[in-house]
């Protein structure tokens, strides 16, 4: 039987001229489109499809997207999950992107007809956002802000830190491994949990070249413990560049711990440096703000063309700060009788087998560790976790004492309905 099937297999040319793939062909590219038609061929040969179903088989299985990348449901309750990307983008911040995936005056005057200056709209808006600053800059993601800001100020120069400071920030990723590979030294005060101003001070000498105070803020250290603020640092005479990793602009009630831009430049920090896909719910970037003159050096380091932001991240960023409130905004800010009442919607729609019960998300991404966002979730047995992470659409859950978790924080509204649609498929 099976030889009969393998003479039957059309060829991979004549599938590919059939009409019903020239749309998927255009869409998704005739690559993608080959390799579907590869693997229903195989099918075919081996038994498990009839050759006459063949075309529709290669339709049943192309993907939705040209890229291998899934969206995906989060509903584990972390709001920034670093493993499905961090902070979303509002709708503002999409059609930003796509308005931007064409040719756009990004480096061009419309005007005159001459070139002009790179993502000036973001550049302008992060100004406005952070009216404290001298001047700002974008690069492409926070170690890269903070690697440029150390290179300026400290390469072949000391640069003083805390021993409570030196952070790992995920990955095997250490920060002192960044700051080595400028070429500037390491010079560690105080001690892991206690360290003073007078530390700083008696570690001041011809070779230092900055301060760097950052804000370890994927752990918390309690007890016995002291630290410098930054107002006391700026007063050292080196500049102070201050790292507060997950790029709050502005205090927020809601993480009295975490630093934030605004503050931080209000206190004497000569530079500050943060992520834009984090707290702020932008795109991948890395923020700078601060001393004009600091980041007009930064700017014109050969090092900040290798570190630049393309248009698409410009866009959606200028997007995310003239915006909406960000998707990351309104999860960390979600109201629980809200979500309790539609953890309750959901559950009624799925059955005996779904429990409603209080539970808590948290921040993630590195952000607010120890912060605690009250909320509730849709409990199920463990067995649906894996076949809602396959289905379609993909959706992660929490899994903890034998129960999947269905936490509807990070779940848009408006996706209630495919969430429940998700469950019932694995049933």
């Amino acid at each position: 039987m099976h030889a009969d099937l393998r003479r039957t297999v059309p060829s991979t040319d004549g599938l590919l001229a059939d009409p019903r793939l020239a749309e998927p062909q255009r869409r998704l590219g005739r690559s993608l489109v080959r390799l579907a038609v590869h693997a229903a061929q195989e099918r075919v040969r081996g038994g498990a499809l009839h050759p006459e179903e063949l075309v529709n088989d290669v339709l049943r299985h192309l993907p939705a997207h040209a890229t291998s990348l899934r969206p995906v449901l989060n509903a584990t309750g972390t709001v920034l999950h670093t493993n499905l990307g961090r902070a979303p983008l509002s709708d503002a911040a999409r059609g930003a992107l796509l308005a931007a995936s064409g040719y756009v005056d990004v480096e061009y005057d419309l005007g005159d007809g001459t070139r002009a200056r790179r993502g000036r709209g973001a550049l302008a808006a992060l100004r406005t956002a952070l009216p404290d600053a001298g001047d700002v800059m974008v690069v492409n993601n926070g170690a890269a802000a903070l690697l440029l800001a150390i290179t300026v100020l400290g390469a072949g120069r000391e640069v003083i830190w805390s021993r409570g400071e030196l952070v790992e920030i995920g990955d095997g990723f250490r920060l002192p491994d960044l700051v080595a590979c400028t070429g500037a030294t390491v010079r560690e005060v105080g001690t892991t949990n206690r360290t003073t101003r007078a530390d700083y001070v008696a570690a001041l000498g011809e070779r230092t070249g900055c301060v760097l105070k950052v804000h370890p803020s994927n752990f918390r250290l309690t007890g016995f413990t002291a630290s410098v603020a930054v107002d006391q640092l700026a007063s050292l005479g080196p500049p102070l560049i201050v790292d507060v990793g997950s790029g709050l602009l502005a205090p927020d009630p809601l993480l009295p711990d975490e630093p934030d831009i605004a503050t931080s430049l209000r206190a004497g920090a000569d530079l500050v440096t943060a992520s834009g896909d984090k707290l702020l719910g932008g795109p991948q970037a890395g923020l700078i703000a601060g001393r004009a003159e600091l980041i007009t050096k930064l700017r014109r380091h050969p090092l900040a063309r290798a570190l630049r932001v393309d248009k698409l991240t410009l866009a959606a960023l200028e997007a995310t700060l003239c915006g909406p409130p960000s998707p990351t905004a309104m999860a960390l800010h979600a109201d629980p009788n809200e979500l309790r009442a539609r953890a309750e919607a959901i559950a009624a729609e799925l059955g005996d087998e779904a429990e409603v019960a209080a539970s808590e998300g948290v921040v993630g991404g590195g952000s607010g560790p120890g912060v605690v966002l009250p909320g509730w979730v849709v409990s199920l047995p463990e067995r649906y976790a894996a076949p809602l992470r396959v289905g379609e659409p993909a959706v992660v859950a929490r899994v903890e004492r034998g129960r999947c978790l269905l936490d509807p924080r990070c779940v848009p509204p408006s996706a209630d309905g495919d969430l429940v649609r998700a469950v019932l498929a694995c049933r």
